[in-house]
């Protein structure tokens, strides 16, 4: 049997959207028998909001990350999802997914955690959200010839985005490249990703 992680996905939102937060990715690795099905969540835009409320207040808390209150890390970067936040998912989730028996063929482990800095972008909210930050794309096909390509994020329209090369150190197929900014279209993009600025 097939597990369907579309459906999964659809399932996860379902019980994130309950609880504040939003599925940033789903993904089933299998080593040997062993599979684990891991949902990395963070909190949504009025979750995002309500820290940004909190950091804005002043207020000493000693709850949100020292690198927030001293403006090391943004709260568009920070997942802020809790421990908390990742065992109710999990204890929700797994009661939904054992019940529309979405992951057939026996046990598997069931992990929910925050997509961490170096956080995959997979819509074009994603891009539009971290607009300014560092990210590494990877391309179906080459643009100069070159697939891999490292920067800051200046732009992101509804079909493409605009990395700025000059803000990372480039590989030589960049610098050779001889150009100081690309244009990659959102459905060249095979996989994205932001580089933690700490």
């Amino acid at each position: 049997m097939a597990v369907k992680l579309d459906e999964i996905r659809k399932a996860a939102q379902r019980v994130a959207s309950s609880l504040g937060l939003d599925v940033v990715d789903v993904e089933l690795a299998t080593a040997g028998r062993e599979r684990t099905l891991r949902v990395l969540v963070e909190k949504n835009a009025e979750g995002r909001a309500a820290l940004k409320a909190q950091l804005a207040s002043g207020a000493e808390n000693e709850e949100l990350p020292e690198a927030l209150r001293e403006g090391t890390l943004s709260v568009e970067q920070l997942s802020g999802v809790t421990h908390g936040d990742c065992a109710t998912l999990s204890r929700d989730l797994s009661v939904v997914l054992d019940v529309e028996d979405l992951v057939p063929g026996g046990e598997y482990l069931l992990e929910a955690s925050s997509p961490g800095l170096d956080r995959k972008l997979t819509k074009p909210e994603d891009f539009e959200r971290f607009k300014g930050s560092l990210v590494k794309i990877q391309t179906f096909e080459p643009i100069k010839n070159n697939r891999h390509w490292q920067g800051r994020l200046t732009e992101a329209t509804g079909e493409s985005i605009t990395i700025d090369l000059g803000a990372v150190k480039q590989n030589s197929k960049s610098r050779k490249s001889g150009v100081t900014t690309v244009d990659i279209a959102f459905s060249n993009i095979e996989k994205a990703q932001l580089i933690p600025e700490i």
